[in-house]
């Protein structure tokens, strides 16, 4: 009974501590407002919110409510995290590859890579990019086709748009091939497990992303028509493009940015994970007769994994959390649109930096619940 009281008796302590915290501030923030007459709640989410939003994913003007601002919002930083996760993961991994290379070019110049954008303050990467590099290219009219259909001005990147007939068929049908997919990698695990037999996965899962979209086409009767951008004149001397999807300079550069700079930290995680599978199972492998690509993909990776995950799972948290830097070049991010504009406009500094914050809470702990899950399903299983 002793022994689980003194166990015990400190965490109350702290629990006790913290509540006590929590509520010291709480009543000194209330007493602070109702002395200055200011009233506290989240009635304000539903009111006009009367500003405008230059890029958003769904239907926004001044006329909806702060809630739709903070969905805007939320979406654009949802949208940069995603690209910028999926983009510094590829770039990563090549250049932690590279670093490993007998070539001495290929050496050099990812490690000189690594050196250089990890060691410029992210910020200033973010303003190279959009105040030099996008800055110096050439106005819409004067814009020169990539491919016929691709135009890459100093107002953004404007491509083809696919105007959709039937979509949820298509839809449908990539998710019918996903789910294949997870039944031939599952069969082919056991199957080498019991056999010491390797089904062509990749080969497999290629040809089912491939067919069975088609034959929604073919039979399912989806269907889409490309939908050029056009240069179309607003004013005298101001020009833009009409149709296609316009990707506004804004998000180019911050994902460039944030991809560049976080990639850094992911090759090096990677290194570090392939240097740490020993020597001798490298030298085991080649001796059964295994190429140097399979050795790659099946004794060094998979153990490799488990070093690098836990770090990469750092790295992918701080691209969300950088991502909040969209404001200093006016990108329309949770941050700007919420935390800046619609707070200036209603004064709920304590309701909107709450929800901002628990905004951001929410979207990490996503991030480390599914991390930490495919971390766990890669650990080595003892008996």
């Amino acid at each position: 009974m002793n022994l689980n009281f003194k166990k015990i008796f400190p965490q109350l302590l702290t629990l006790l501590f913290v509540v006590l915290v929590f509520g010291f501030f709480s009543y000194n923030a209330q007493v602070n407002m109702d002395n200055r007459g200011i009233t506290f709640g989240y009635g304000f989410l539903s009111q006009e919110s009367s500003f405008d939003v230059q890029f958003s994913l769904i239907e926004y003007d001044g006329s909806h409510s702060y809630f739709r601002a903070y969905l805007v919002g939320l979406l654009n930083t949802i949208l940069v995290s995603v690209i910028g996760i999926i983009l510094a993961t590829i770039i990563g991994v090549v250049v932690g590859i590279a670093r490993l290379s007998k070539n001495y070019l290929i050496v050099k110049t990812a490690a000189v890579y690594v050196e250089f954008f990890r060691n410029i303050p992210l910020l200033l990467q973010i303003f190279f990019w959009y105040f030099a590099a996008l800055r110096a290219l050439p106005l819409p009219e004067k814009a020169e086709p990539m491919l016929g259909v691709f135009f890459l001005t100093i107002k953004g990147f404007f491509v083809p748009a696919l105007i959709w007939n039937n979509l949820h068929i298509f839809v449908y049908s990539v998710i019918a091939a996903i789910i294949s997919i997870i039944f031939v990698r599952i069969y082919a695990r056991r199957k080498q497990e019991t056999e010491g037999k390797q089904t062509p996965v990749l080969m497999i899962s290629i040809g089912l992303l491939l067919i069975l979209p088609l034959l929604s086409f073919l039979i399912g009767g989806a269907s889409f028509v490309v939908e050029v951008p056009v240069i179309k004149q607003m004013s005298q001397s101001s020009f833009t493009y009409d149709g296609g999807i316009g990707l506004p300079p804004e998000l180019i550069a911050l994902v460039l940015a944030l991809s560049l700079y976080t990639a850094t930290f992911i090759a090096e995680c990677v290194r570090a994970g392939v240097q740490g599978v020993g020597k001798g199972q490298k030298e085991a492998a080649a001796s059964i007769g295994l190429t140097p690509n399979q050795v790659l993909k099946l004794v060094i990776m998979p153990q490799a994994l488990r070093i690098i995950i836990p770090p990469t799972t750092n790295q992918y948290l701080n691209l969300t959390k950088n991502s909040s830097l969209a404001a200093a070049i006016a990108y329309p991010d949770l941050v700007l649109v919420f935390a800046g504009t619609a707070l200036m406009q209603t004064g709920r500094a304590i309701e909107i930096v709450s929800i901002t914050m628990l905004t951001y809470l929410s979207l990490s702990i996503s991030i480390s619940i599914l991390m930490n899950w495919y971390n766990k399903k890669i650990a080595i299983k003892e008996k």
